[in-house]
C-alpha cells in the first residue's frame, strides 16, 4: 500500500462525517432511555428507543424556505403516528442544498408499523403531496442508526 492509498483510507468521507454527526445527535437526544442496559435490544412497547432514522435530504437550494414549512409540519404528525422526533436541520452556513432529519424508533418493527400509519394519516399524506408539488426535495436517502452505547 502506498503513501496516497493509505491516506486515502484515513480520510473520512463528508457522507461519514454526516452520519456519525447523526450519530452523536441521537445519542445525546435520546440520552439514557435509549436503551435498557447496553447491548439489549428494546422491546416495542417500553418506551425505549434503539434505532434513529436519519434522512438527508438533497433539496433546490432556492426553495430552503419551503423545506422549513415542510418539516415543520411533520412536528405533530410524527409523534401522532409512532416516531421520536428528534429534529430537522439546515446548515446556518456552507452547503445549501442539504437538510437533514433524525427520528427515534423503539426498534425496527416500531418504524414498519409507523410507516403504515404514516400512509394512512390525511396529514402525512397532504404534505408527502405538497413535497411532489413543489419539487423541493430533489433526493432522499434514510440510513438507520443503532443506538450501541
Amino acid at each position: 500500500m502506498n503513501a496516497n492509498e493509505l491516506t486515502e483510507l484515513q480520510q473520512p468521507t463528508r457522507r461519514d462525517a454526516l452520519v456519525t454527526l447523526a450519530a452523536v445527535g441521537a445519542m445525546l437526544a435520546l440520552g439514557e432511555r435509549a436503551v435498557a442496559e447496553p447491548g439489549t435490544p428494546a422491546k416495542e412497547g417500553t418506551g425505549h428507543m434503539s434505532i434513529a432514522c436519519f434522512i438527508r435530504y438533497q433539496i433546490d437550494p432556492f426553495q430552503r424556505e419551503v423545506f422549513q414549512k415542510y418539516a415543520a409540519t411533520w412536528h405533530t404528525i410524527i409523534p401522532r403516528c409512532g416516531g421520536r422526533l428528534i429534529g430537522y436541520f439546515l446548515p446556518l452556513e456552507g452547503t445549501n442544498d442539504i437538510g437533514w432529519g433524525l427520528i427515534a424508533f423503539e426498534s425496527l418493527a416500531a418504524y414498519e408499523s409507523y410507516r403504515a400509519r404514516l400512509r394512512q394519516d390525511p396529514d402525512a399524506r397532504a404534505n408527502f403531496a405538497y413535497s411532489q408539488s413543489k419539487r423541493f426535495v430533489l433526493r432522499e436517502e434514510r440510513t438507520f442508526l443503532e443506538v450501541v452505547g
